[in-house]
């Protein structure tokens, strides 16, 4: 049976692209920072280990435990990540490392990892889990939408690279989610003395709210990793929820100052 490796496994899509895949016969290589106590680990033929995207060390053991175990990964699903918001200005120099250490830099040395296995059998599939906000941005999302534009190009370069090789990549572009990206996903910040950026956070709460108001649940998101790891056709992008469809064509179909201005109007509303 084949096997998938997904990283942020803990919770939110990647929890439930784990029991996805689990439910469908397939082996997991379950990862997360703080593997203990997953009831994810109760599962036949899941393996629950550490992996912190920012610890080459990690991602080496966890990749060897893994084919170990099941003797192959067929399919690399990159899922961990948090957003990073709140005014450039704000942000400590140590934080903004932070957020492209896990969000670009993370993927890239899992992905590192994973394919000299794969390009040794000629096979594979790479899932990267981007976000609307790697098409489009909201106000005070420099860091974030920063990290999944990355994803996105260095994706799509990806697909050039490896598809000789037989190995695919695909991306994913979930729209609002009901997971914890709000919590513990979530990096906000804002210093009071940065008194001339108040407007632009309220417009933002503001935004989101809107946004956010009828979110997709993590199995739709996981659905559509499922669509993507089993394609055989040479798609490259595919969209997770609703809104994500509904955003994305309307970006695609406005020039910058119609669609720009239709953020703006939201914020203002």
């Amino acid at each position: 049976m084949p096997t998938i490796l997904i990283t942020g496994a803990s919770s939110g899509i990647g929890k439930a692209s784990a029991l996805r895949f689990q439910s469908e016969g397939w082996n997991v290589i379950a990862t997360m920072r703080d593997p203990v106590g997953s009831d994810l680990a109760q599962l036949d033929n899941v393996l629950v280990t550490r992996l912190d995207v920012t610890d080459p060390a990690s991602i080496n053991a966890a990749v060897s435990a893994g084919i170990d175990r099941f003797g192959a990964i067929d399919v690399l699903l990159n899922n961990a990540g948090y957003g990073a918001y709140g005014p450039l200005e704000a942000f400590s120099t140590d934080r903004i490392r932070r957020q492209f250490d896990t969000n670009v830099i993370g993927l890239l040395e899992v992905t590192k990892a994973v394919l000299p296995h794969m390009r040794t059998r000629r096979s594979g599939t790479i899932v990267n889990i981007s976000s609307i906000g790697g098409q489009i941005t909201f106000p005070l999302g420099a860091l974030y939408h920063g990290t999944k534009f990355a994803v996105e190009g260095l994706s799509e370069a990806l697909h050039y690279e490896l598809e000789p090789l037989g190995i695919r990549v695909r991306i994913v572009e979930p729209g609002m989610i009901k997971t914890d990206f709000g919590g513990r996903s979530f990096d906000f910040a804002m210093d009071e003395s940065l008194t001339d950026y108040a407007p632009s956070a309220e417009a933002m709460g503001r935004l989101f709210g809107k946004l956010a108001s009828h979110p997709s649940a993590p199995e739709v998101v996981a659905d559509v990793i499922w669509q993507a790891a089993n394609s055989p056709d040479d798609q490259l992008r595919f969209r997770a929820g609703q809104d994500a469809t509904d955003l994305l064509d309307q970006r695609k179909a406005q020039d910058d100052a119609t669609f720009i201005g239709s953020i703006k109007d939201l914020m203002r509303e």
